[in-house]
């Protein structure tokens, strides 16, 4: 049995034992630390972001947005991998290529009614697999229902920010 499957396999079974083991909580801690660019940490790891020099950074990281774009793609080929071994799909090698389109005026031109955010995003799913059509829309369709990025950005959630004055 792969290893992913018989991983996933084990989580089902403590969750199914144990509801109260399925609330995963994470935090985002993050600083501007000077111009645009701010430090952020995740668990143990440090994530630089900034703007392009053009927007007035120092293009030390990527922005935000595209960090959006990135969490959706690797956020695919998880989904695709762990998928894959769990319905015994072969998967040789699965990338993930995705483009978000925004308007600019929507973040600098306040009291125009344009999104500040991404009005579309596209993507390509590149995969390598000797698995039959039916099998890969058969993936498909679990991993569009499971990928916890896409479903964050197709579903709207609640989001609530504190304001605190120091």
């Amino acid at each position: 049995m792969p290893k992913l499957k018989l991983m996933l396999q084990e989580k089902r079974q403590v969750l199914h034992d144990h509801p109260g083991k399925a609330r995963v909580e994470v935090t985002a801690d993050s600083s501007l630390v000077r111009g645009f660019e701010s430090r952020v940490k995740v668990r143990d790891f440090e994530i630089v972001v900034d703007q392009p020099a053009a927007f007035g950074g120092a293009d030390r990281g990527p922005r935000p947005s595209e960090y959006v774009l990135a969490a959706l793609a690797a956020c695919h080929e998880v989904t695709y991998r762990l998928y894959a071994d769990a319905l015994d799909i072969p998967l040789d090698d699965v990338s993930v290529s995705v483009t978000g389109v925004s308007d600019a005026r929507g973040f600098l031109s306040p009291g125009e009614d344009i999104r500040p955010g991404f009005q579309e995003i596209r993507g390509v799913i590149r995969i390598k697999s000797g698995a039959s059509h039916e099998q890969i829309e058969e993936l498909r369709k679990m991993v569009n229902d499971h990928c916890p990025v896409l479903d964050d950005l197709r579903t709207p959630i609640a989001v609530h920010m504190e304001l605190e004055r120091e």
